[in-house]
């Protein structure tokens, strides 16, 4: 290569494999920045007038991979929080609907879980509850309204099909994976050359951010992860291709 001098403006596609079984985890080819960070400590015996450094010991080599996206994956949430995945979700609807013309029969579009339905008159909304018994998806007010009322219906809802829910406990733990990455560098003769990044062992650490806006830019999340040694006491590569 004529000219090694050479920039970047492009990204990182990175590939998450896991650390225990070798298997890929992620591919995560959406992401807006990626940054690679190495650390390490500096400690230095002094002697002398002045106390001047006279040997410098380095150690607790470390980094960081960090990782902006505005696009995101419930398996990018699963990679953060080490989270299940789970097939079924449980969570509370509100409806706004009328009693028929007795007064006393509401209709939902859904079965309820057992127990769950809250009825309130829409003038009232989360005030005073009113009696009722169900079965299926039908409600039957013990006093009645006047027919056609405009009521409020509280109720928990379970969807099993089409579900994709992350179960975080607070036993929950990032895994540990293998990074490869994959952009391009450019020289200064013009030259686009193919670059490789491969993190050994990567920590993802469990912190996200999700927030929810009706202006500005899309949302976005950064994952950051913490560098490690594997076994052989590898890092990381940083891989040029000179085609």
């Amino acid at each position: 290569m004529p000219n090694p001098n050479m920039t970047n403006r492009e990204v990182c596609d990175l590939i998450f494999v896991d650390y225990a079984t070798k298997k890929p985890f992620l591919n995560l080819d959406f992401a807006n920045v990626t940054t690679t960070e190495l650390t390490g400590e500096s400690v230095f015996a002094y002697g002398g007038k002045g106390h001047p450094k006279r040997v410098q010991f380095a150690g607790e080599r470390g980094g960081t991979l960090t990782i902006e996206t505005q696009i995101q994956t419930v398996k990018l949430w699963q990679l953060i929080t080490g989270g299940e995945i789970a097939k079924s979700a449980r969570f509370v609807t509100r409806v706004e609907t009328v009693t028929d013309d007795a007064g006393t029969g509401i209709t939902l579009k859904d079965t309820p879980v057992s127990g769950s339905v809250v009825v309130y008159t829409a003038d009232d909304d989360c005030g005073t509850e009113l009696a009722c018994s169900v079965a299926d998806t039908a409600i039957t007010l013990t006093t009645a309204l006047t027919g056609g009322s405009k009521v409020i219906v509280y109720y928990m809802k379970e969807v099993t099909s089409g579900v994709q829910r992350i179960n975080v406990k607070s036993t929950s733990f990032p895994k540990n994976f293998i990074v490869y990455g994959d952009t391009i560098m450019k020289t200064e003769d013009d030259e686009v050359l193919p670059y490789k990044m491969t993190a050994y062992k990567v920590a993802p650490q469990g912190n996200m951010s999700l927030s929810f806006s009706n202006n500005g830019d899309p949302g976005s999340i950064t994952i950051t992860c913490d560098l490690m040694a594997d076994d052989d006491d590898n890092m990381l590569d940083l891989v040029l291709i000179e085609e």
